[in-house]
Protein backbone atom coordinates (compact mmCIF):
# COMPACT_ATOMS: atom_id res chain seq x y z
CA UNK A 1 0.00 0.00 0.00
CA UNK A 2 1.34 3.51 -1.26
CA UNK A 3 0.97 5.83 1.76
CA UNK A 4 0.49 9.92 -0.11
CA UNK A 5 2.44 12.65 1.50
CA UNK A 6 1.08 15.14 3.29
CA UNK A 7 1.68 17.60 1.02
CA UNK A 8 -0.43 16.05 -1.56
CA UNK A 9 -3.53 16.67 0.64
CA UNK A 10 -2.65 19.99 2.15
CA UNK A 11 -3.80 21.77 -1.07
CA UNK A 12 -7.11 19.67 -1.18
CA UNK A 13 -7.59 20.60 2.68
CA UNK A 14 -7.13 24.51 2.18
CA UNK A 15 -8.95 24.65 -0.60
CA UNK A 16 -12.27 22.50 1.09
CA UNK A 17 -11.92 25.45 3.52
CA UNK A 18 -11.53 28.31 2.14
CA UNK A 19 -14.87 26.93 0.19
CA UNK A 20 -17.00 26.05 3.57
CA UNK A 21 -16.12 29.93 5.02
CA UNK A 22 -17.24 31.52 1.25
CA UNK A 23 -20.56 29.72 1.72
CA UNK A 24 -20.95 31.56 5.02
CA UNK A 25 -20.15 34.69 4.13
CA UNK A 26 -23.73 35.28 2.41
CA UNK A 27 -25.44 33.10 4.48
CA UNK A 28 -28.92 35.29 4.54
CA UNK A 29 -29.12 34.80 8.32
CA UNK A 30 -25.63 36.14 9.29
CA UNK A 31 -26.27 38.64 6.24
CA UNK A 32 -29.61 40.01 8.06
CA UNK A 33 -28.22 39.90 12.06
CA UNK A 34 -24.78 42.13 10.54
CA UNK A 35 -27.52 44.54 8.77
CA UNK A 36 -29.81 44.76 11.95
CA UNK A 37 -26.54 45.85 14.39
CA UNK A 38 -25.27 48.67 11.69
CA UNK A 39 -29.17 49.98 11.60
CA UNK A 40 -29.47 49.65 15.18
CA UNK A 41 -25.56 51.52 15.81
CA UNK A 42 -26.73 54.09 12.70
CA UNK A 43 -30.34 54.90 15.05
CA UNK A 44 -28.53 55.08 18.22
CA UNK A 45 -26.13 57.31 17.02
CA UNK A 46 -28.63 59.62 15.36
CA UNK A 47 -30.66 59.52 18.48
CA UNK A 48 -33.88 58.89 16.81
CA UNK A 49 -37.25 57.18 18.38
CA UNK A 50 -37.72 54.36 15.93
CA UNK A 51 -39.85 51.18 15.54
CA UNK A 52 -38.96 48.07 13.46
CA UNK A 53 -41.51 46.68 10.72
CA UNK A 54 -41.95 42.52 10.69
CA UNK A 55 -39.24 42.12 7.83
CA UNK A 56 -36.52 43.75 9.43
CA UNK A 57 -37.21 47.58 8.02
CA UNK A 58 -36.91 50.23 10.46
CA UNK A 59 -38.95 53.47 10.49
CA UNK A 60 -38.15 56.81 11.63
CA UNK A 61 -41.25 58.71 11.97
CA UNK A 62 -40.91 62.73 11.86
CA UNK A 63 -44.60 63.19 10.64
CA UNK A 64 -47.16 60.31 9.81
CA UNK A 65 -49.13 62.90 7.78
CA UNK A 66 -53.01 62.49 7.63
CA UNK A 67 -55.72 60.06 5.65
CA UNK A 68 -54.95 56.86 4.59
CA UNK A 69 -51.89 54.81 3.69
CA UNK A 70 -50.59 53.80 0.02
CA UNK A 71 -50.90 50.24 -0.17
CA UNK A 72 -48.62 48.03 -3.26
CA UNK A 73 -50.13 49.33 -6.01
CA UNK A 74 -49.93 52.99 -5.23
CA UNK A 75 -48.19 55.61 -7.34
CA UNK A 76 -46.99 57.60 -4.70
CA UNK A 77 -45.78 61.21 -5.43
CA UNK A 78 -42.97 62.28 -3.38
CA UNK A 79 -39.56 63.99 -2.63
CA UNK A 80 -37.03 61.86 -0.84
CA UNK A 81 -33.08 61.27 -0.72
CA UNK A 82 -31.03 57.92 -0.94
CA UNK A 83 -27.69 57.61 1.42
CA UNK A 84 -25.50 54.74 2.25
CA UNK A 85 -25.12 54.38 6.04
CA UNK A 86 -21.52 56.10 5.64
CA UNK A 87 -24.01 59.06 4.12
CA UNK A 88 -23.01 59.16 0.93
CA UNK A 89 -26.14 59.87 -1.49
CA UNK A 90 -26.95 57.18 -4.30
CA UNK A 91 -30.16 59.34 -5.26
CA UNK A 92 -32.81 61.88 -4.65
CA UNK A 93 -35.44 63.62 -6.68
CA UNK A 94 -38.19 66.06 -5.86
CA UNK A 95 -41.98 65.65 -6.61
CA UNK A 96 -42.05 62.64 -8.33
CA UNK A 97 -44.25 59.84 -8.80
CA UNK A 98 -43.20 56.73 -7.87
CA UNK A 99 -45.07 53.78 -8.68
CA UNK A 100 -44.27 51.65 -5.91
CA UNK A 101 -44.45 47.70 -7.36
CA UNK A 102 -41.22 49.12 -9.30
CA UNK A 103 -39.71 49.59 -5.87
CA UNK A 104 -37.89 47.29 -3.88
CA UNK A 105 -39.34 45.37 -1.00
CA UNK A 106 -38.08 47.37 1.30
CA UNK A 107 -38.50 50.95 0.32
CA UNK A 108 -41.87 50.02 -0.72
CA UNK A 109 -43.14 48.53 2.52
CA UNK A 110 -41.64 51.56 4.15
CA UNK A 111 -43.05 53.70 2.32
CA UNK A 112 -47.04 52.36 2.84
CA UNK A 113 -46.20 53.11 6.58
CA UNK A 114 -46.54 57.19 5.59
CA UNK A 115 -49.87 58.93 4.83
CA UNK A 116 -50.21 61.98 2.44
CA UNK A 117 -48.37 64.78 4.32
CA UNK A 118 -46.36 62.46 6.00
CA UNK A 119 -42.02 62.77 6.65
CA UNK A 120 -39.27 60.08 7.88
CA UNK A 121 -36.83 58.04 7.27
CA UNK A 122 -36.65 54.19 5.98
CA UNK A 123 -33.52 51.98 6.47
CA UNK A 124 -33.59 49.08 4.81
CA UNK A 125 -31.49 45.78 5.32
CA UNK A 126 -29.61 45.04 2.22
CA UNK A 127 -31.78 41.80 1.19
CA UNK A 128 -34.39 43.90 1.16
CA UNK A 129 -32.55 46.36 -1.33
CA UNK A 130 -29.98 45.74 -3.89
CA UNK A 131 -29.28 42.73 -1.83
CA UNK A 132 -25.80 41.03 -3.01
CA UNK A 133 -26.17 42.19 -6.51
CA UNK A 134 -25.86 45.74 -5.71
CA UNK A 135 -26.63 48.65 -8.81
CA UNK A 136 -25.16 51.54 -9.92
CA UNK A 137 -23.21 53.28 -7.60
CA UNK A 138 -24.71 50.81 -4.86
CA UNK A 139 -22.29 48.48 -3.28
CA UNK A 140 -23.68 44.71 -2.89
CA UNK A 141 -25.33 44.07 0.91
CA UNK A 142 -25.36 48.05 1.04
CA UNK A 143 -28.16 48.96 3.92
CA UNK A 144 -29.97 51.93 2.20
CA UNK A 145 -31.53 54.81 4.02
CA UNK A 146 -34.15 56.93 2.41
CA UNK A 147 -35.66 60.47 3.62
CA UNK A 148 -39.32 60.19 2.20
CA UNK A 149 -41.75 63.36 1.88
CA UNK A 150 -45.19 61.81 1.08
CA UNK A 151 -47.00 64.44 -1.04
CA UNK A 152 -49.83 62.64 -2.03
CA UNK A 153 -50.88 58.92 -3.36
CA UNK A 154 -53.38 57.06 -6.10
Amino acid sequence: MTRKPFTTLLPVLLISALLLGACGKDDPDRRAERDREKILEYLAEQGWEYYELESGVFIVMEEEGSGSHPHEGSTVRMSYQGYLLDGTMFDSANNVNIFLPNTVRGFREGVMEFRRGGEGVILIPSALGYGSSGTGTIPRNSVLIFHVEIIDFY
